[in-house]
């Protein structure tokens, strides 16, 4: 009788999967004297508990059980209508219903992307640094990575023109995060965002642009999102409710103008779950329809995010060593710090110690190449222990340095 490895059980591209370092700091933060700025968790405190509970009655009240039956993969109609809606409310362009695709969560966006983009071998063009979870879901495909400069004003267009004249294989798409970008927290500029597209065009690249964080501005103007410009390369757009009302209703959309494209993620979707909790749809909507409610609500989360990231700023110019650098971002969740000449996945072990946890930037390159910087989320912890953990960040690095 024969018989196989274990490792020859599973698929190949399993062998390309990564950990997930938030997911396994999680156990860490457990613990109730730790103060985390790993997660890219939002405030628990604002989420709008009483008013979702009473969505829920309401949708009971006048839905039944048609609110708990199987629905259509692209999404319940109303949800699809809210959307198309507030974007072309938000950037002044006409968004149709007909375009939009309900996913569970941002990160199933990301999925059925590769899935039905990405074939083993392939390219796709990457900021260097990335958003983590966007390579994890393509390292499932078997994903190879090309990476394009960035600064303090995001990805830059002549190095992406650089990129794309000399990729062999020539990617098959653009992945970016222009909004607040996880991690940095940079923004792409006003002056670069078409200069991008028309690069793509160009070329024939298609854009997949993720903007879980846009309606997170705490300061400045909105800035058209890329979707917005008239290119003949296709636009993918994905947002999200999970930091605008609560990520445990798994709540994101996908625009998709491209017919061609959006009939291939609805079947490649149909295939993962047949389609988004219903029940999920229709209290996320019961509740938006309330529009100044939920604006207000919004412009509560990013107040009260904008006053976190002060304090995390002023801690961090207060208490880092001298060389330390650091963005502050005009929204979001996140920023980022560069301590020179340490492996910041060595500081974490030591602060962790000192009951702080922070993400080493490392996981953020697909290279994995760059061992200087690290994430910093400072929407989920208070502002007091922001100041706590900052300072209790800043006596880790001089250990590691040695001078404490």
């Amino acid at each position: 009788m024969s018989t196989i490895s274990r490792a020859a059980q599973f698929a190949q591209r399993t062998a390309h999967l990564r950990a997930s370092t938030i997911r396994e700091m999680l156990k860490v933060t457990q613990q109730p004297d730790v103060i985390s700025f790993g997660g890219g968790l939002p405030a628990p405190e604002l989420f709008p508990t009483e008013a979702i509970a009473r969505a829920c009655s309401r949708v009971m009240e006048r839905l039944g059980p048609a609110a708990l039956q199987y629905s259509v993969t692209e999404g319940i109609p109303e949800m699809r209508v809210w959307i198309a809606e507030r974007l072309t409310r938000r950037f002044g362009r006409i968004f149709e219903a007909e375009s939009v695709q309900i996913v569970n969560g941002s990160q199933q966006g990301l999925d059925l992307v590769g899935k039905v983009f990405l074939d083993p071998g392939d390219h796709v063009v990457l900021e260097d640094p990335s958003y983590l979870g966007a390579i994890q879901a393509f390292d499932a495909y078997q994903t190879r990575y090309l990476t394009v400069d960035t600064d303090e004003d995001g990805l830059l267009p002549d190095s992406l023109e650089r990129v794309l004249e000399r990729a062999d294989p020539f990617p098959k798409f653009l992945y970016l995060v222009p909004n607040f970008q996880n991690p940095t927290g940079r923004t792409l500029s006003g002056r670069r965002r078409e200069k991008v597209v028309r690069v793509c065009e160009h070329f024939g690249l298609p854009i997949v642009e993720d903007d879980p964080y846009g309606e997170l501005r705490f300061e400045g103007s909105d800035l058209p999102p890329l979707i917005s410009y008239e290119s003949a390369a296709p636009i993918v757009y994905l947002g999200t409710g999970s930091k605008i009302m609560a990520p445990g209703m798994r709540i994101a959309w996908l625009v998709i103008p491209d017919d061609e494209i959006r009939e291939k993620i609805v079947l490649a979707k149909q295939g993962a779950d047949l389609h988004s909790g219903t029940f999920a749809q229709y209290v996320f909507h019961e509740y938006a329809m309330d529009g100044d409610a939920f604006d207000a609500h919004v412009r509560t989360i990013a107040q009260t995010y904008a006053r976190r990231r002060g304090v995390m700023a002023e801690s961090l110019a207060e208490f880092m060593p001298e060389g330390v650098r650091f963005t502050r971002p005009s929204g979001g969740m996140f920023l980022w710090v560069t301590v020179p000449e340490v492996d910041t996945t060595e500081l974490l072990r030591i602060s962790t110690e000192s009951k702080v946890v922070f993400v080493p930037g490392v996981n953020f390159y697909p290279g994995r190449n760059v061992n200087d910087g690290m994430r910093l989320n400072f929407s989920n912890a208070s502002e007091k222990n922001i100041r706590v953990g900052v300072e209790r960040l800043g006596h880790a690095i001089r250990v590691y340095k040695g001078v404490s």
